[in-house]
């Protein structure tokens, strides 16, 4: 029993209590923490990172009355853990229990859902801007990473910051890390800030004597002041925050409750935005962790042995993600045209191994989606072949420039979106279930969906031999292929993988071997369905789904993605400029409406997108007043 957190229901006592409570209290999150990666994976080195930080805030602010936004939001437990949610925390990630980000229905704590990195600055500036029109009194605070600080929006925010005049402070958690190690200019800056010798001591002490220097008019006095205000510059590590409108203080460390609590306290007094930098360790606390924060990140579940994580169980079948790794590392070889981008993802979209054998056509940009789009652009302009491996969910960040920069210029881009469909415990922010609708309504791009393992680097190949732009999806699954002889990828083919006289499964993606199986079980019952890989999205197969309309007893459509504007809109539209009738095409998918986090497996069944949801609205297709019938007794 955790004699602390078990008598938390809300994070009130936390300010009451001593720094010895306190450090205590930090000990029995680690444990927590610890013990609930010994039950599934989960968001790991980042929480652990946190504690000390998260004590301090919560023991210094009221945040049932002040704000507080986490950025990116996976390192929400130890917040999670002291405002009330202890006795409900082993459900986390799991279907029904507690998000692994940040919830406004569990909790009056949780002010926005946030699982897309850099967002924090702005949305806090608003709400700190709505607070001095209607609750002046409240404090507003944003923790925003140094991994997630290069994002492009935290420099719009930024520009705007300094209309706001008192009450609001960003606190930087610098880790030296995103998920991988950070890249770029800005990585450097702090890394001078965080090495400055002079900037936690006697930068002060210097600054109050300059401060006293008087400025009077005449050439020698304005010779004086031009000295003192480079000594200034080349002392405090901080001008770029200053001049932009923050007041900057630190760095210090983020590991000291004691000492973060004397700055918060400080800070709560001065005038204008503040900019708190706090120096932190990922895995702080677990050594193992903070180590290998990389690994540890959403590392598999594991034991403490003494100090040491010892896997539960080894992994499993190889993942979607690593065929489509292969098949880029394999791309890279073959032809030296042949760039590879990555928003901060190197580890999760498992491109190590590309990194490493072609560092000089490999480019991670950082989390700046955005950027990472155009500048693939540029180097398409300049005659390259650049693929863009970035999750479907954080690909939404850069719509404009797959317009602008890529579509409407029609430059050869590839873009592969992994974590496509339902991204499981990671919950709403995470699932890539609207990749087919945003990519298919650009002019120029061809949009695939790979149907198995053979499929994802056929259709590499393929894309790399287009003109223009194209896209293709996988999603966070083990990966799975289709038996017997293959048809090649040709534009706009679909692949007709069994012929049916009783009606019509058309897969979208890997939902093809749901359909298969689905067939496989409606057989059983004396129903022979056909089945097809659609493959192509856009442009799509109008020669066999027009067939396939005007002579199967039904057609139902199954994809793992948003129903609006997807693969089953597509066949709608073609059918209805064909004047086909489509009174027998049922599409399956995602509603309007967004999905809960839990296991893959669970979320599919719930919409009816496994086999058995499949197949039970195939029999209601082929014999609806009978299943009618049987639906009604069983209800």
């Amino acid at each position: 029993m955790h004699k602390l957190l078990s008598q938390l229901d809300s994070a009130e006592p936390l300010r009451d209590m001593s720094l010895a409570e306190l450090e205590q209290l930090g000990d029995e999150i680690r444990d927590v923490l610890c013990n609930l990666l010994s039950e599934r994976t989960a968001h790991f080195a980042s929480n652990l990172g946190v504690v000390e930080l998260c004590l301090a805030l919560h023991s210094s602010f009221d945040f049932r009355r002040d704000r507080l936004l986490w950025d990116t939001g996976h390192q929400v437990y130890p917040h999670k853990l002291v405002t009330g949610r202890y006795h409900e925390f082993g459900t986390i990630r799991t279907k029904g229990g507690l998000m692994g980000y940040p919830n406004p229905e569990e909790s009056e704590y949780d002010l926005f859902m946030t699982g897309h990195a850099g967002c924090s600055v702005s949305t806090v500036l608003g709400i700190r801007a709505g607070d001095q029109l209607l609750s002046p009194d409240r404090y507003s605070v944003a923790v925003i990473g140094d991994g997630a600080f290069p994002s492009g929006i935290v420099y719009e925010a930024l520009n705007n910051i300094s209309e706001v005049k008192d009450k609001l402070l960003i606190v930087l958690n610098d880790n030296k890390m995103s998920i991988c190690p950070r890249v770029g200019g800005m990585a450097s800056y702090l890394d001078r800030l965080r090495t400055n010798s002079f900037y936690t001591g006697l930068k002060t002490e210097v600054v109050k004597v300059l401060n006293k220097v008087p400025l009077l008019g005449d050439p020698a006095e304005r010779f004086l002041a031009q000295i003192k205000e480079g000594v200034k510059a080349g002392l405090h590590g901080g001008m770029l925050f200053e001049d932009l409108g923050l007041r900057y203080i630190g760095p210090i460390d983020g590991h000291d409750i004691g000492l973060i609590r004397k700055y918060l306290a400080m800070v709560r007094d001065l005038e204008g935005p503040i900019l708190l930098h706090v120096v932190t360790e990922k895995g702080h606390g677990f050594e193992p962790a903070a180590e290998d924060p990389v690994f540890f990140h959403t590392p598999p579940a594991f034991v403490n042995d003494n100090g040491h994580a010892v896997p539960k169980s080894k992994g499993g079948s190889k993942a979607y993600t690593n065929f489509a790794r292969d098949a880029i590392h394999q791309a890279a070889g073959k032809d030296e045209h042949v760039t590879v981008m990555t928003a901060a993802m190197c580890q999760g979209n498992k491109l190590e191994p590309v990194r490493e054998d072609y560092p000089e056509q490999f480019f991670d940009t950082g989390i700046c989606e955005s950027h990472a789009v155009a500048f693939a652009a540029g180097q398409a302009k300049a005659g390259l072949r650049p693929v863009v491996a970035i999750y479907s969910t954080f690909l939404q960040r850069s719509f404009d420039q797959i317009f602008q920069e890529v579509a409407l210029q029609n430059q050869p881009v590839t873009f592969m979106l992994d974590r496509a469909g339902l991204a499981g415990p990671d919950g709403p922010t995470h699932h890539g279930v609207y990749d087919l609708a945003y990519m298919r309504v650009f002019p120029n791009m061809t949009v695939m969906a790979p149907g198995d393992a053979r499929d994802v680097g056929a259709m590499l190949d393929f894309a790399l031999s287009l003109d223009g732009p194209s896209s293709l999806r996988y999603p966070k699954a083990a990966a799975e292929t289709i038996d017997g002889p293959r048809a090649d990828v040709e534009l706009g083919r679909c692949e007709v993988l069994r012929e049916g006289a009783d009606g019509t499964l058309v897969g979208c993606g890997v939902m093809v071997h749901e359909c298969l199986r689905a067939a496989d079980l409606l057989k059983d019952e004396g129903l022979e369905l056909g089945v097809i890989n659609a493959r192509f999205v856009k442009p799509i197969d109008r020669e066999t789904f027009s067939r396939v309309l005007a002579l199967s007893p039904f057609v139902v459509t199954v994809e793992e993605g948003c129903l609006m504007g997807g693969f089953g809109a597509a066949l709608l539209e073609m059918a209805c400029d064909q004047g086909l009738d489509t009174s027998r095409l049922t599409r399956l998918g995602v509603a309007d409406e967004f999905i809960e986090h839990g296991d893959r497996g669970e979320l599919l069944a719930e919409l009816g997108l496994d086999a058995a949801g499949i197949a039970a609205t195939c029999r209601r297709r082929a014999n609806p007043v009978s299943q009618d019938i049987r639906d009604s007794a069983v209800g």
